[in-house]
């Protein structure tokens, strides 16, 4: 059994590493995301589970940990007014040199199912004229196991429910056989997707800057001092008039006043 005190060296062990929030109503989410773990592992219990990711042999095993409690839904499509919104942004003539190249930050990008979804319409953006061949899209995550995913860039078919039917025929090929019910991304579309490794919680090398920039659904899992600071990070990283999506039911309330809203969970970087 989770004890309180355990949980909460628990808790306070994931908000040290990467600002995650784990109020008391937490506790059974996290007791029954680990025990399948401290069973696999053979441990006693969760107290010699917090021995071991606080030992430095212990340092793997935290990010077993980190992709345990952080792990959250995707899909491709997700709040598609967002795409929409993106669509419509980057199609309209461009105050910059046509030639420049478009790049979208997915900060938050899981599995991939966002970054290659923003490939998808920027792709669709290049056969239209509306953008250069130039474009490129990041996809950033602190968890070594999703990247992983989002690299190999084959996915449940169910994952894929929101595409349209064009789209679809496209960029995907669908597995046959043994991999029937999945589909895999054509390589034409994951060359233009890089993925790597980023904890929002800490400084990081300059990136950008971006046209467009997700953070969404991960402002969720932190408290507000640190949901700031991250936002104020990453808007750093947007160009002044670029676009910055956070999942709709996330709220604004921790917001940089250099963002104006245009739409639910879409904001434009105010130009100086």
């Amino acid at each position: 059994m989770l004890s309180d005190s355990t949980f909460r060296d628990i808790a306070g062990l994931m908000h040290g590493t990467i600002g995650l929030n784990l109020p008391p109503t937490k506790k059974a989410l996290v007791a029954s995301r680990l025990a399948p773990r401290i069973h696999r592992l053979g441990l006693e219990g969760y107290d010699a589970y917090l021995s071991l990711l606080h030992e430095e042999r212990g340092d793997g095993e935290l990010q077993v940990a980190i992709d345990l409690l952080t792990t959250n839904e995707t899909y491709f499509f997700r709040e598609p007014v967002h795409f929409e919104i993106l669509r419509q942004h980057l199609g309209r003539p461009r105050e910059r040199t046509p030639a420049a190249p478009v790049q979208v930050w997915s900060a938050a990008s899981s599995c991939g199912d966002e970054a290659y979804t923003i490939a998808m319409v920027l792709s669709e953006l290049q056969t239209l004229h509306r953008i250069g061949p130039g474009w490129s899209v990041l996809g950033t995550d602190i968890s070594d196991r999703v990247l992983r995913a989002a690299q190999a860039a084959i996915y449940p078919a169910e994952r894929m429910r929101h595409v349209p039917q064009a789209l679809l025929r496209r960029h995907c090929l669908r597995g046959e056989g043994d991999c029937e019910g999945l589909v895999q991304l054509r390589p034409e579309l994951c060359e233009r997707v890089s993925f790597g490794q980023l904890n929002l919680c800490e400084d990081f090398e300059p990136l950008g800057p971006f046209d467009a920039i997700f953070l969404r659904n991960v402002l969720i899992y932190f408290d507000a001092e640190t949901r700031r600071q991250v936002i104020e990070r990453v808007v750093e990283r947007l160009r002044p008039g670029g676009l910055f999506f956070i999942g709709m039911a996330e709220g604004r309330a921790d917001l940089s006043q250099q963002l104006e809203a245009i739409g639910p969970g879409a904001f434009r970087k105010r130009k100086e």
